[in-house]
């Protein structure tokens, strides 16, 4: 219990020094208000309508895409990994592609679709498919190739290889890249939503932001970090559960 009770502990000073700052005068409350007001301002915003749709819309957003991402990122990784000429014919085109942020793309999706839901959508897969599919090709590469090769010699089926052989070897890097992606996905979800102006808390935020409710925003953007540490507790939990048979995890344990 201790590292959890030391984690409350560091947010209650984070509290605290926030409250105190504005209060004591060292900061003006026209950029930040006390720890209080923004409490305040977050359950006057939780009580309309309009806070709970747009919680709606970026939480839908950031699920549908980050399942496309990580089906399309272990689809393609499996079948790349599993094939030593596709895997040297798209190196020099993966490692160009994947550091390209996805932010840079944003003038093109405006193009194509504005503001609408599409173009979180796009920024969103793009961003999170290659934290899938970079992790997913160095599992399927981790496999031995003398179980690769014992699995083909008493004819197994490709299918079978994929399921008895490459998958177990796999899990702990798909998983591992799922939680990845999970974070570039809410990240990518709200940057469209506050400079494109998708519908979401993001586009919230910059309405609160640009008519000067101070307090507004900062609520919203505690609401998006909370969501952000739900997600990555989460994906911790789904990480235990899926890997409980692996040394890492049972060690942890």
């Amino acid at each position: 219990m201790r590292r959890p009770l030391l984690g409350v502990a560091g947010l209650l000073i984070l509290v605290a020094v926030v409250e105190l700052l504005p209060r004591l005068g060292l900061v003006d409350t026209r950029f930040l208000p006390p720890f209080s007001s923004m409490v305040s301002a977050l359950g006057d915003e939780a009580g309309t309508g309009g806070f709970w749709t747009a919680l709606a819309q970026t939480l839908r957003g950031w699920a549908i895409g980050l399942a496309v991402a990580v089906l399309a990122g272990v689809a393609a990784g499996i079948v790349i990994g599993g094939v030593p000429f596709l895997r040297a014919v798209t190196a020099t085109t993966i490692e160009f592609l994947r550091p390209i942020p996805s932010v840079a793309l944003i003038p093109l999706v405006v193009l194509l679709y504005g503001s609408r839901p599409q173009s979180a959508l796009v920024l969103v897969v793009y961003a999170a498919f290659w934290q899938v599919l970079v992790q997913v090709l160095y599992g399927v590469a981790d496999v031995d190739p003398v179980v690769r090769d014992t699995a083909r010699s008493f004819r197994f089926s490709r299918w079978a290889v994929v399921r008895r052989v490459v998958w177990p070897t796999a899990m702990p890097y798909v998983v591992t890249g799922v939680r990845l992606a999970a974070a570039v996905a809410l990240i990518l979800q709200i940057t469209a939503e506050l400079v494109i102006g998708v519908p979401g808390l993001g586009r919230s935020i910059g309405v609160a932001q640009s008519s000067g409710a101070v307090a507004d925003t900062y609520a919203l953007v505690i609401v998006v970090g909370l969501i952000g540490v739900a997600v990555n507790a989460s994906a911790r939990a789904v990480e235990r559960r899926a890997l409980r048979w692996h040394t890492s995890v049972r060690r942890d344990l």
